[in-house]
């Protein structure tokens, strides 16, 4: 059975619910949901000349799916910011070129708050921007924004090793 390489005494698997996410340096207020960080490589069938009975499969291109970003309505705009680097709301067509692309880190921690596992993504912007879910004067739910961020990539810091836990 494959154990922790650290703490010995570990079975269990991280918890989902503690994490951050990081943009421009800094920690994104109030994000309650990032979805899945997901990657499909295209299937390239090919038959030899000479073997006509044989198909052949090889690696073909790779896509990333999109992750969304979920938190509930706060004062803070990065979420509506952001997405306005991409629709320039004065109408004139004009968008930051410099500016629309991130970079951004989502951090996992365990339950004592140490970081465990952190996963930059690349090249990121956004192509939907929800800014209220739908009001309900009956229920007691909370008003939720919504990104939805294109990206050309992730992969695992390897850096972030696993801790001690005491």
């Amino acid at each position: 059975m494959a154990q922790f390489s650290v703490n010995t005494h570990r079975f269990d698997p991280y918890k989902n619910f503690k994490f951050r996410v990081k943009w421009d340096g800094r920690y994104v207020a109030g994000i309650s949901k990032v979805g899945a960080l997901k990657h499909t490589t295209d299937v390239v069938e090919h038959r030899e000349g000479g073997d006509p009975s044989t198909i052949r499969k090889s690696p073909g291109q790779t896509k990333y799916e999109p992750i969304t970003l979920e938190r509930g309505v706060t004062h803070d705009p990065d979420f509506e910011d952001w997405a306005n680097l991409v629709y320039n709301i004065e109408g004139d067509a004009a968008m930051s070129l410099k500016n629309f692309r991130k970079d951004i880190t989502i951090d996992l921690f365990n339950e004592q708050g140490q970081k465990v596992i952190a996963y930059n993504v690349f090249r990121c912007w956004v192509s939907e921007f929800q800014a209220l879910s739908d009001l309900d004067a009956s229920g007691s739910a909370v008003a939720i924004q919504t990104i939805t961020l294109q990206n050309e990539g992730w992969q695992r810091d390897v850096a972030v090793t696993e801790p001690t836990e005491t």
